[in-house]
């Protein structure tokens, strides 16, 4: 059925930052920024450009990204005092084989040099929300376990830790037990079942309350820089383990399981992160809808509930989700939308980029519903005409230009 869009123009204007502000009600503590798909240098200018207008006029001080919150450190220090080497950085520190691109390479250095001149207490900070996780497998968890061991063991008296630094690393092991490739597709093949990590969770609970037991002194003895950064291990070392006792399971409960850990790990970061301060918060839309998230994999339907989600359950008007759609990604075969599909009906706008306010785009629709639109690309996913009610506002970007615009 053909839609009229007399009136849908009305619901947009220019994208930018001052748009995105204009979209809200009021300033959250934490803005989630959605895309459709990975890899688009267009949607990063647009980021990096959203996030200045933030930072300058409205008090947001972190970007937290997609991306391995432990390597995210690296990137953190060297924004703040400059450690590093720029490139070397951003290749190891933005994990998914995302340190390639080069929006986020400017994004970096644009931090850096916002923070040159200024006080630590007004620099602008990042941060990786996504635990040490990559789609086919997931990362020991040597790094954020001992850690933590060794934060709580330079603080507290000895007697009081549940173990040894030799007990761990010999319950851990070799690291590439926990790698194995194989184990996301055959169960048998992960360690996350092993008698040893079933002590290794247990220490990791024992670790965490230990930490949360001593916070009065080890604030004093420290700082709440080293404080959060022991609570990130701690949450990444049980978080972690979780995932792998998961992958060892062979119910069907497995793979949602899965998918469900990862983002209950992200939403944890993202609420530390919202103590801090004002954040921008950069991911997949799927993981930022309010709305439960679903997938395919190997046909079957798989459903979970988002770090948006989780957050937005805890945060209530404090988060704010504003989604991103596009018209053509033509490198990868998306060519123009149909006419009856939320992201055709926008393609009609004049501007080539528009923020779109979806109340007026709701009252200007009437009854009629978009049809939804069907990707023939796995990775781009079209934004739900059903979500529409979930976002606080949509963002639409005509066309994705191939490498830098």
């Amino acid at each position: 059925m053909a839609i009229d869009i007399t009136g849908i123009e009305e619901s947009a204007r220019p994208a930018d930052g001052a748009a995105v502000l204009d979209l809200l009600a009021h300033r959250p503590r934490l803005l989630a920024l959605g895309e459709p798909t990975h890899r688009e240098e267009t949607l990063l200018d647009l980021r990096n450009e959203i996030f200045r207008h933030l930072v300058e006029h409205a008090g947001y001080r972190t970007i937290a990204l997609e991306s391995d919150c432990l390597k995210g450190l690296d990137v953190d220090a060297y924004v703040t005092s400059g450690a590093g080497d720029l490139d070397e950085v951003v290749r190891q520190g933005i994990s998914h084989e995302w340190g390639d691109l080069t929006g986020n390479r400017e994004l970096v250095r644009w931090m850096r040099e916002f923070n040159a001149d200024r006080p630590a207490a007004d620099h602008v900070r990042f941060a990786g929300f996504d635990g040490p996780l990559e789609i086919t497998g997931a990362e020991s968890p040597r790094p954020a376990l001992t850690s933590l061991h060794d934060h709580l063991a330079a603080h507290v008296d000895a007697e009081l830790l549940p173990c040894t630094r030799d007990g761990l690393d010999d319950l851990l092991g070799d690291d590439g037990r926990w790698t194995e490739p194989a184990a996301m597709m055959d169960p048998a093949r992960s360690f996350g079942r092993s008698p040893e990590a079933g002590q290794l969770r247990l220490l990791a609970d024992d670790l965490t309350a230990l930490l949360e037991g001593q916070q009065p002194h080890l604030l004093a003895a420290t700082s709440q820089e080293a404080w959060e950064r022991a609570c990130l291990h701690a949450r990444t070392a049980t978080g972690l383990l979780r995932y792998h006792s998961w992958m060892a399971d062979t119910s069907p409960a497995r793979l949602p399981r899965l998918l469900g850990v990862r983002d209950h790990m992200m939403a944890r970061n993202l609420l530390a992160l919202a103590d801090r301060g004002p954040t921008l918060v950069y991911a997949h839309n799927s993981h930022l809808q309010r709305e439960k998230s679903s997938m395919r994999m190997g046909g079957d339907p798989l459903e979970w509930w988002s770090a948006g989600a989780l957050a937005h359950a805890r945060l209530g008007g404090e988060y704010a989700f504003v989604a991103t759609a596009l018209g053509t990604i033509r490198h990868q075969g998306v060519d123009t939308p149909p006419a009856d599909t939320l992201e055709g009906l926008l393609y009609a706008l004049p501007q080539d980029r528009c923020a779109v306010d979806v109340r007026r785009l709701h009252a200007a629709l009437s009854d009629t519903r978009p049809e939804p639109r069907v990707s023939p690309w796995f990775g781009y996913a079209p934004f739900p005409p059903a979500h529409l009610a979930g976002a606080d506002g949509l963002l639409f970007l005509k066309d994705m230009a191939q490498g830098r615009p």
